[in-house]
């Protein structure tokens, strides 16, 4: 680590708004995806398309998100870390304005996708920006309170965007929830994240664009956990996307049950991003990464087989709660990988995240199709065995003194 980022490290101290700033933040770029997830149905309706097609928003958002990501990676060393997550939100309340507006598909299609160049912008910057205003010992539990805020959005997010819906449509909740939800962030942004000079962030010459590129993809740890990144998010879509479809149709529960035991699932997510937070200083990194992410896996190959809804529903309850371990303690792990350039880092890693999702939903859908949901349950499952063996075989946790030398 350079001098400069040593001094900013031990000597900047953030301010009490900085942290519920950063938490605000993760929890404002939910919104759009829970809208389009609860109403996509009634937006359909509006202009005329059936689900399917209508559902080709969330991909283009998504491949938006993905490409913007990467392109962060170059940007996150040209700009402040805090100009380019307010660009973000302010990216997601112009998608909410915009969709407000929209007079059809395609006008629809361009306004949503913003949302997704939002997403990628205030991802990984919520991230990079823990380690500009935090010091070693204190990330984890940052990264743990900024996840969480993230699933909150879904446990607050589901009921209020259904009741503003019911009293005025689809165009009123992004209104009415997403516009101001991401206007009070990026408020608390400009209010709350201290500026930090650019000479403590690194830079680079403008002949090479992509410095931050060739030392996290030449950094064999670095890659790991990108990797196991994306496998990892690939195994949890068998809970976070098929769960509540498997119990509709293996237990005929109600959709209304079905809703309940996901609000429940997601204050489990959220226990364990927190209590990730406060284990990983003792375990280290990459041992709680390795351990959750193969318990996560187990218990997601796991909760298709018992035939008593109760049983199945305790295994995917355990998980959530590991996956929501594995969360903090990886993205801890990953963001120290390449200290010079976290901003390059965390933009990959959004990318792979995001491109794990898409492998997921994929790969869970086709093999759902052929060997119903056991055999979903048991691909994706051994996805995240996968990941884990990944993180155990070729991460190493730069924090820690018998890792060091070998990253």
């Amino acid at each position: 680590m350079n001098e400069k980022a040593a001094f900013t490290e031990e000597k900047f101290s953030p301010g009490k708004l900085v942290l519920p700033a950063l938490v605000f933040s993760g929890f404002a770029i939910q919104p759009p995806g829970i809208l389009t997830g609860l109403l996509l149905i009634d937006i359909g309706v509006t202009f005329g398309c059936s689900v399917g097609v209508m559902g080709q928003i969330r991909t283009v958002s998504s491949i938006v998100a993905v490409a913007f990501a990467l392109l962060m990676g170059i940007l996150s060393v040209r700009f402040k870390h805090k100009t380019l997550l307010m660009i973000g939100l302010l990216s997601v309340s112009i998608s909410a304005l915009a969709c407000w507006f929209t007079s059809d598909f395609n006008v629809m299609l361009v306004s949503y996708s913003i949302s997704g160049l939002g997403m990628a912008m205030v991802a990984p910057m919520t991230y990079t920006l823990v380690a500009d205003y935090f010091p070693l010992e204190k990330r984890a539990a940052a990264i743990g309170w900024i996840i969480a805020g993230m699933a909150l959005s879904y446990f607050v997010g589901a009921p209020v965007i259904g009741l503003i819906e019911s009293f005025g449509g689809w165009r009123l909740a992004f209104l009415g929830f997403v516009l101001p939800v991401s206007l009070l962030s990026l408020l608390l942004a400009a209010k709350g994240l201290p500026s930090i000079s650019s000479s403590d962030q690194p830079t680079m010459s403008k002949r090479n664009y992509l410095a931050g590129f060739t030392e996290v993809f030449s950094n064999r740890s670095a890659d790991a956990c990108l990797i196991g990144t994306t496998l990892s998010m690939a195994a949890w879509q068998a809970i976070l996307l098929y769960s509540s479809s498997f119990r509709r149709q293996r237990f005929l529960i109600s959709t209304g049950f079905a809703s309940i035991l996901l609000l429940i699932a997601a204050l489990i997510y959220i226990l364990g991003t927190l209590s990730s937070g406060r284990i990983v200083r003792r375990v280290g990194m990459k041992s709680l990464t390795v351990s959750t992410a193969f318990l996560a896996s187990i218990f997601t190959i796991s909760y298709t087989s018992p035939p008593s809804l109760w049983l199945s529903v305790a295994l995917s309850f355990l998980g959530c709660l590991f996956s929501g371990m594995l969360s903090t303690a990886s993205t801890s792990l990953t963001l120290e990988q390449v200290p010079r350039f976290r901003g390059t880092m965390m933009s990959v890693s959004s990318a792979a995240s995001n491109l794990g999702s898409a492998l997921g939903a994929g790969v869970g859908g086709l093999t759902l199709l052929l060997f119903d949901y056991e055999g979903m349950a048991i691909s994706l499952g051994v996805m995240g065995v996968a990941g884990a063996v990944i993180f155990r075989l070729l991460a190493t946790d730069p924090t820690r003194t018998e890792t060091r030398g070998h990253s």
